[in-house]
């Protein structure tokens, strides 16, 4: 027998999204066909013959590729489907799920009616289009809806495109993989309201504004250029991590020693759980406060006075707890024909300091890989929008203090792992910088321009617009520590847009002090009027404060000071990233003694945090003495 979610509640039962969904029992094909205003509540499976909640009217299939479509029914009864001139048949087989698979499709751009038959019974999804699906995936940044972002009303009210669809999964997490999702208003606490999620529908401004601000400016681009019909699944979920969105069973292979150490530390502390001396703790804790409220002489009303009776899940109900996510909200779609996946996170993971960016780097890799396998495609177009900013920004009084920050390494392990790929021979890999998108809250609202960026990655790499539009971006050839500096030589031109002074570089010697480096073009020669000749591939790294440096790092601040791009207003940040590997809590070295024990302690933390004030405090210092003595000398020649 197959497996059904557990009984439906009462309609209009609010879903908490932290925890789990509630299902309902309308038919399927019925409120398929209605329209947006009137969406009743429907089920993750349906009662008797039903079709995946992924296949909905208004949505769009996959061009070029196999389409896959899959549901429930009674065992051996025969399911054959009907798209234009295709078709498709199979049996339901013994755990009532089926599967039909019919052959690839060009582009249409004409909605169609899909037919799903069975012993009778009949499903018709309407308005069906063929063109280019993308996955979005990552947390809050990737999730951020379009009414919140800036310049969004302008997008919202010119967001009329019939041939883009939209489809936001609602949230849902493991241990189980789920098999599909509901379709269903879900509360949100973060924005104390519903938000409608598990339809398919067309863009429309009053759609475009409840969804991710860069999907819709990623997919709108897309379709403006190629005038391919677009669909969009939204499967991001706020505060969320990396190894949620991976696959347990992956996690748990994976040969790392950090990655290693957290699934045992998650696992450790679910095996510890004791729901029931939980429940006991709190009735205890209840009683003793509503014995305090009642002695004070505060009214208590009765359902106040009822004292706890559930049993919590514990670290299992964890939505972060590894694989959760992915069981929840990716495995629904497995299996589904789709172009793509763009994806944007990072915050959650950057509190773990090294181990945590450790497991990052270990687990990141692996996380591409199964989402690629989950869409049946082992070389699926995979975009990596790289950590956005958090906190005030950097500047050259505090800059070394502001280098000590795990989400700098985060960012720079999401360009390790693209660059990774990339150099092994993965061209289906795309990645774009968001830190100069600057702002000091960790839900930077410049969201248009990070979704521009990646979809010129998409537009060149998968549209045919290489020789129009460049995505890459610019990329280091070599580096060469000289006497007394460091040269650095580009893949192509560089510079500050501005054509100002370029800022951004840090460099250190053995003792792991880093200063901001003065960055000069190398020199290439004179010209035949003698003048000075410079080569824009080339810099020059040098610092008062570094006699001989030995290492760089570029953009190392979380909100970092740093302009850095390909010349040519390209729009193309160089992006985070350092030649050494020195272990955050080691910089600078020798202040927590010889060996340092992961992870450290506040403590020590404050230890770190005050030598890189002493060495911003002994840059001024030398700054200021500078001023003076120019003053002084200034003043003695005139």
């Amino acid at each position: 027998m197959r497996a059904f979610p557990p009984m439906p509640f009462l309609l209009n039962i609010i879903v908490h999204w932290t925890f789990t969904f509630v299902w309902f029992h309308p038919s399927i094909a019925i409120a398929q066909s209605l329209p947006r205003e009137d969406v009743i509540e429907v089920p993750a499976i349906s009662d008797g013959f039903c079709v995946s909640n992924v296949f909905q009217s208004g949505m769009v299939l996959q061009r070029d590729k196999p389409v896959r479509l899959w549901g429930w029914g009674s065992p051996g009864q025969k399911v054959q489907a009907e798209f234009g001139d295709v078709t498709g048949s199979t049996v339901v087989n013994g755990d009532g799920a089926w599967r039909v698979e019919l052959p690839a499709m060009p582009l249409s751009r004409e909605g169609r009616s899909l037919k799903i038959l069975s012993a009778g019974e009949q499903l018709v999804l309407n308005d069906v289009l063929v063109g280019d699906v993308w996955v979005l995936g990552g947390q809050s940044n990737m999730e951020f809806e379009l009414a919140k972002v800036e310049n969004g009303s302008l997008e919202i009210i010119s967001a009329n495109y019939p041939l883009i669809r939209v489809l936001t999964i609602p949230y849902a997490q493991g241990p189980e993989k789920q098999l599909s999702f509901p379709r269903l208003h879900q509360w949100s606490d973060w924005s104390r309201r519903h938000f409608r999620k598990g339809d398919w529908n067309a863009c429309t401004p009053e759609i475009a504004k409840e969804f991710s601000a860069i999907g819709f400016v990623f997919a709108r681009r897309i379709h403006q250029a190629s005038q391919v019909p677009i669909g969009v699944i939204d499967a991001s979920r706020g505060g969320t991590t990396v190894e949620t969105w991976t696959p347990l069973d992956l996690l748990q292979r994976i040969d790392g020693e950090a990655t290693k150490q957290k699934i045992m530390e998650f696992e450790q502390a679910a095996a510890e759980w004791d729901a029931e001396a939980d429940l006991a703790a709190r009735v205890k804790q209840h009683a003793s406060r509503l014995e305090r409220l009642l002695q004070e002489g505060k009214e208590v009303s009765e359902a106040d006075k009822q004292p706890p009776s559930d049993l919590r899940p514990g670290p299992i109900g964890n939505h972060n707890y590894p694989g959760h996510c992915y069981a929840g909200m990716i495995a629904p779609l497995e299996g589904l024909s789709v172009k793509g996946a763009i994806f944007h996170q990072g915050y959650n993971n950057a509190f773990d300091g090294t181990l945590g960016v450790r497991m990052y780097r270990e687990v990141f890799p692996g996380m591409i890989r199964s989402w690629r396998l989950a869409f049946g495609d082992p070389e699926m177009p995979f975009g990596i929008l790289s950590l956005c900013t958090d906190g005030y920004p950097q500047t050259l009084e505090d800059y070394s203090e502001k280098m000590f920050n795990t989400g700098i390494e985060i960012r720079e392990a999401q360009y390790q792992t693209f660059l990774d790929l990339l150099q092994s021979g993965d061209e289906k890999i795309g990645f774009a910088s968001t830190f100069d998108f600057r702002r000091r809250w960790y839900h930077p609202q410049l969201k248009l321009p990070a979704g521009e960026r990646i979809a010129r990655w998409a537009l060149a790499t998968e549209y045919g617009f290489e020789g129009q539009v460049e995505w890459k971006p610019p990329m280091l050839v070599e580096m060469k520590p000289l006497d007394g500096v460091i040269e650095l030589t580009f893949d192509r031109e560089v510079a500050d847009p501005m054509d100002g002074e370029i800022r951004g570089f840090a460099i250190a010697g053995e003792t792991r002090q880093f200063h901001p480096a003065d960055a000069q073009y190398a020199e290439r020669g004179k010209n035949d009027r003698g003048q000075i000749q410079y080569d824009r591939k080339r810099l020059i790294l040098s610092s008062s404060m570094v006699r001989n440096p030995i290492h760089y790092r570029y953009a190392w601040g979380r909100n970092p000071l740093a302009n850095l791009q390909a010349t040519g207003n390209k729009d193309l940040p160089f992006a985070t990233q350092r030649s050494d590997d020195w272990v955050m809590e080691e910089v600078p070295l020798g202040v927590l003694g010889e060996t340092v024990e992961l992870p450290i302690s506040r403590g020590d933390r404050s230890k770190v945090i005050q030598a890189l004030r002493e060495q911003d405090r002994s840059r001024r210092l030398q700054s200021a003495r500078k001023q003076i003595e120019s003053h002084e000398s200034s003043a003695t020649n005139q």
